[in-house]
Parts: structure tokens; C-alpha cells; sequence
């Protein structure tokens, strides 16, 4: 079995107990207070990790998107958390015990992430992919990877690995992902788990799930995701980036408790009888009995 060790010494790997990421994006709106209400019901709720994003103005878009798109620049500038906040929930989740993460966008968000704020492994969005020179400078820092592939062909993911696995790091997790948002089951293709899991058996693979409800997440569960990512809001009916799609505390609960069950009830492949049920057969199965009295020595014909 492949295994990756994160920073905090937590082993992720494919059909151990599934590593629940609740994905904050925007919902907490910039307010570093809806923020730590956030964290707070993560925690309830039973996720491992609450994970937020460190872009900003500078390190999200290019200045001729902002050209282009007026009201981009102003969003992403009252969505975004800067160095302080991030550091201040980081240490918030840390009083809480949930571990803390969030995606850069840039070197110096990820070395500000690692020496600030202690996050235990560093997640890849799905949209650098193909940003292969920043794969390997991530890589080369020698920490645990986790790399989202929504919008990647076969042949981009195994670029993208190839890149990391060039520097010599080898703690890295891989994430099926469709990157629609919502995403409809039939677009889902949740056996690409296993066919990542073929094609790079090296590395243990999650799920980064953008579906409504809490089944497709579960069955991944049963796929031996090790990892599930869901994005997470305390009201999904705001109006936000990504908000209504993303599942509120009490459902988010449900999915962990359908993940757990799920997992408890895979076993293994050999076939084993419990001793409550081997008692069974003594009550089921079928047996022979006789509609006259017989004596001892009578033949049965």
C-alpha cells in the first residue's frame, strides 16, 4: 500500500479511514470571523482539515484579466485573506484541533504557509496542472503534495507527476476531480479513482468532489479514496463563489458519518465467518426431518 506521511505525522493511504477536507473558497466572504465560525463547525461536523485559499490580487489573475474584467479585481480583493488573518486562523484551528491547509498561488504564499502556519501537507489546484515549473519548485521544498487534476488529460496528469517525481519527492497524493461546478453525476466518472490508482500505483488517490449531496463522496469511499475534499458553507443560499453549491454543517455531517460507515463495512477480500454468523447456520440451514417415528437401525432409502 502506498502511503503518504503529512507534516503532522497523520498516514494518508488508499482504503484507510478517508481524510475529510471541508473547502471554505469564498464562503466565509473575507470576514475572518464567519471564518473562525467556520473552522468551529468543521470541527463539530467531524472533518480532519478546514482548507482555505491564499491567493490575492497580485497572485490569482494576470493584470490584463483585471483589464477585461472590472469587477474581478474588486472581488478577489474583498474575498481574500491576507498573511495576518491566515496566521491568525491557523493558530485558531490549531486551539480547535482541526489541522489548518490552504492552496497558494504562489512561492511565497507556500513558504508563508509552511513556516507561519504549520499546515501539514500543501494542495495544487486544479488549474496549475499544467504550470509545470511551479510544480517542481513546490516539490523541491520536500513537504507532501496534494494535487488536484480537474480539466487535465491523462497525458497533462502524468506531465505533472513526472515534474514533481523529477525532484525526488515522493509525498504525493493525487485528486480525481471534475471541475463544473455544480458537477451532475454523469460527468462525475468516479471509476477514474481507480484508473488513476492503475496508472500512478505509486501514490495513494483522493477525491475532490464538486456534486451536491453527500452519496457520490461516500461511494468514492468504497473506491478507497483517501482523501475526500468538499467545499463547505454555513449558508448556501448567499449568493457567492461556489456558495450554493457548497454543503452546509449538518449535511456535511451526514457525509462523514456515510464515509465512516462505508469504510467500516469494506473489510477485505478474504472471506471470513464471524462467529455470529456462523451461529446462524444453525438456526437457517435447511436439515433433515422425519413425518413418521423411526427406530434405531431403520435404513433410509
Amino acid at each position: 500500500m502506498s502511503l503518504v506521511t503529512l507534516r503532522n505525522g497523520r498516514q494518508l493511504g488508499d482504503y484507510l479511514t478517508p481524510y475529510v477536507v471541508a473547502e471554505l473558497n469564498t464562503s466565509h466572504f473575507g470576514n475572518p470571523e464567519i471564518a473562525k465560525k467556520m473552522i468551529d463547525e468543521a470541527k463539530k461536523a467531524g472533518c480532519d482539515c478546514i482548507k482555505f485559499q491564499s491567493w490575492s490580487t497580485e497572485t490569482l489573475y494576470a493584470e490584463s484579466f483585471y483589464k477585461e474584467n472590472a469587477m474581478a479585481k474588486r472581488f478577489v480583493k474583498k474575498f481574500s485573506l491576507d498573511a495576518a488573518q491566515l496566521k491568525d486562523l491557523a493558530s485558531y484551528a490549531a486551539n480547535v484541533e482541526i489541522d489548518f491547509a490552504s492552496t497558494p498561488y504562489s512561492m511565497e504564499e507556500a513558504e508563508f504557509l509552511l513556516t507561519e502556519c504549520d499546515v501539514p501537507f500543501i494542495k495544487i489546484a486544479s488549474m496549475e496542472l499544467d504550470n509545470l515549473s511551479y510544480l517542481q519548485q513546490l516539490a523541491k521544498i520536500g513537504v507532501p503534495l496534494v494535487l488536484s487534476t480537474g480539466m487535465g488529460t491523462s497525458e497533462e496528469i502524468k506531465e505533472a507527476v513526472d515534474a514533481i517525481e523529477s525532484t525526488g519527492n515522493n509525498q504525493l497524493i493525487i485528486l480525481h476531480c471534475t471541475s463544473v461546478y455544480p458537477a451532475s453525476p454523469e460527468i462525475i466518472r468516479l471509476q477514474n479513482i481507480v484508473g488513476l490508482r492503475e496508472q500512478f500505483y505509486r501514490y495513494p488517490i483522493g477525491y475532490s468532489d464538486h456534486s451536491e449531496g453527500i452519496e457520490i463522496p461516500a461511494a468514492s469511499v468504497a473506491l478507497g479514496a483517501c482523501l475526500i475534499e468538499k467545499h463547505f458553507t454555513l449558508d448556501s443560499s448567499r449568493i457567492g463563489m461556489d456558495n450554493q453549491m457548497a454543503m452546509e454543517p449538518a449535511e456535511m455531517q451526514d457525509m462523514i458519518k456515510a464515509c465512516h460507515r462505508v469504510h467500516a463495512s469494506m473489510g477485505g477480500v478474504d472471506r471470513i465467518l464471524i462467529e455470529e454468523e456462523q451461529e446462524q447456520t444453525l438456526k437457517m440451514r435447511r436439515s433433515m426431518i422425519s413425518k413418521t417415528k423411526l427406530k434405531v437401525g431403520d435404513v433410509l432409502a
